[in-house]
C-alpha cells in the first residue's frame, strides 16, 4: 500500500476512536437534561393543541364558571377581556 494511505487509514482510525469517544462523553452530559427536555417538549405540544382548539379551553373556561359562578366568573371576564384584545391586536 501507499505510504499516504496508510497515513490516512490510521488517522480515519483514530478520528473514528475520537468520535465514538466524545459521543459517550455528550450522552452522559446530557443525561441530567433528558427528563426536563422532555417535559418542556410536553408543554409545547399541549400549547400547540390549545392554539389549534381554541374551543376547548373556552368550553373549559365555562364549565368551571358554570360549576362555581362567583369564583370563577372574575376570572372568565378578565380571560374574554383578553381575548378580544388580542384579537383586535391581531386585526391590525
Amino acid at each position: 500500500m501507499n505510504k499516504t494511505l496508510i497515513r490516512l487509514a490510521d488517522r480515519r482510525e483514530r478520528l473514528v476512536e475520537q468520535v465514538a469517544a466524545q459521543r459517550v462523553q455528550l450522552a452522559q452530559s446530557i443525561e441530567p437534561w433528558r427528563i426536563p427536555l422532555a417535559r418542556a417538549d410536553q408543554g409545547l405540544a399541549a400549547l400547540r393543541y390549545i392554539k389549534r382548539h381554541p374551543a376547548w379551553l373556552v368550553g373549559g373556561g365555562l364549565l368551571l364558571a358554570t360549576l362555581q359562578p362567583g369564583r370563577f366568573g372574575i376570572w372568565l371576564q378578565r380571560g374574554w377581556v383578553a381575548w378580544q384584545v388580542m384579537h383586535q391586536l391581531r386585526g391590525k
